[in-house]
């Protein structure tokens, strides 16, 4: 390595810390991305699963999971590049332009529209199953924390997610040994189900990673240290792979593919029994909770950026943008025109091909106009064309069959 990278990666470090206030730790970035990961989605997979089965799942897992951690790397690379602090929609514009800025813009919209819709609804329900109050009530109670996180900003985010996510990390774990040990578990039900279904199960899944829009929000937070951004990266989405793969297959083993819900630790801790139900459906909200607090803070950083509002610490620019981020979702989530899965169905399509295409551009623009050159870069296996090749083909296709099994001509999942 050049002695000319060496001292620019250095300068990068110095140059970037203009928030310290706003400082992660290296925890609090892994949290970020299990937390924003674990949310809604891990509660709707083996539901929409319930076709096709676990192994078809465990493949897009694997599949989607290891190429969604190279995009979220392209925008790593990207954002070490850039001197400025820029969201998705402003890399988009100042590396690839404003056509793309705008479908950037419109991804991240839809995207947390729709998990922030099945985040209301979920946690109604939830709530309703929990404590026999309505759903509306139960949304609104959800809405307190979740909203007022998001009004106290980064700092206050990552440490929510911290101890969150930990927390639902030991749950997960007590709840899998709990089911591994119970003497109804069937492991013969991982076996059960169809691989011609397993096509609609790519787009829950692409939803379940959904983390790749809060990545040049960690970077604010690791401007001090921006070489354990990507290291935080990989380490959140190697977590969040292993706790996605470990609910489905606890649900599953437990229920058969039969009697799962669609919000899945509901029939989870039923089987187990009264402290599981309670147990499990804890997670759930505290699932909901923290990739709320992602994907919202993602949203509002980013219509910050966009309109060129200035810096989100302005308390009465930040109070109407947050009413912007957060009150659609809660009246969609009843208006009876959006189910919980079909919100994440639709809204990981959708994003899942402007999100397989962008950051590849982004990279592109950023090696060949940014700023800075860091001390970390990509690797060049993982940029080799014929891997983006095969991430934006496969969303694309995806993309297709989301249009053509809701138009009635391809069968649907679930």
């Amino acid at each position: 390595m050049s002695e000319n990278t060496t001292l620019s990666g250095a300068y990068t470090a110095r140059e970037r810390v203009t928030v310290p206030a706003k400082s992660l730790s290296f925890l609090e970035g892994v949290a970020m991305i299990v937390g924003t990961n674990i949310g809604a989605g891990v509660l709707s997979i083996a539901y929409a699963s319930s076709k096709a089965g676990f192994f078809p799942l465990l493949f897009w897992l694997a599949l989607v999971g290891g190429l969604t951690t190279i995009t979220m790397l392209y925008v790593a690379e990207a954002t070490l590049r850039t001197r400025k602090h820029l969201q998705l929609s402003g890399l988009s514009e100042r590396y690839v332009g404003k056509p793309g800025a705008w479908l950037m813009f419109l991804s991240v919209c839809v995207n947390s529209v729709g998990a922030l819709t099945a985040y209301m609804t979920g946690s109604g329900k939830l709530l309703q199953s929990l404590l026999g109050i309505s759903p509306a009530l139960g949304s609104l109670l959800f809405f307190i924390p979740a909203a007022g996180v998001l009004w106290l900003g980064l700092k206050a985010i990552g440490r929510g997610e911290k101890f969150i996510s930990v927390g639902m990390v030991v749950m997960i774990s007590v709840l899998v040994v709990a089911t591994l040990l119970k003497e109804t578990t069937q492991m013969r039900y991982l076996l059960d189900g169809d691989w011609r279904y397993m096509v609609p199960v790519f787009n829950v899944v692409a939803f379940c990673f959904a983390a790749q829009y809060i990545v040049p929000e960690m970077a604010r937070g690791f401007a001090d240290k921006p070489e354990q951004l990507p290291r935080a990266i990989m380490t959140g989405m190697g977590i969040t792979f292993t706790l996605l793969a470990l609910v489905p297959l606890s649900v599953i083993v437990l229920n058969g593919l039969d009697e799962i819900t669609d919000v899945a630790t509901i029939s989870w801790g039923r089987a187990l029994g009264e402290w599981a139900f309670f147990s499990a459906n804890i997670f759930a909200l505290c699932a909901m909770l923290t990739s709320y607090w992602g994907l919202g803070g993602s949203f509002l950083t980013n219509i910050f950026d966009k309109f060129r509002l200035g810096e989100d610490t302005q308390m009465g620019r930040r109070f109407l943008v947050l009413l912007i981020v957060a009150i659609p979702p809660f009246i969609l989530a009843y208006s009876g025109m959006v189910s919980f899965v079909n919100a994440l169905y639709f809204a990981g399509a959708f994003s899942g091909v402007i999100l397989s295409i962008m950051p590849i551009l982004i990279l592109k623009g950023a090696r060949q106009n940014g700023d800075i050159t860091p001390t970390w870069q990509c690797r060049s296996p993982i940029t080799h064309p014929a891997i983006q090749a095969l991430i934006v083909l496969l969303y694309l296709a995806s993309a297709v069959y989301a249009v053509a099994s809701a138009l009635g001509y391809l069968p649907a999942g679930w």
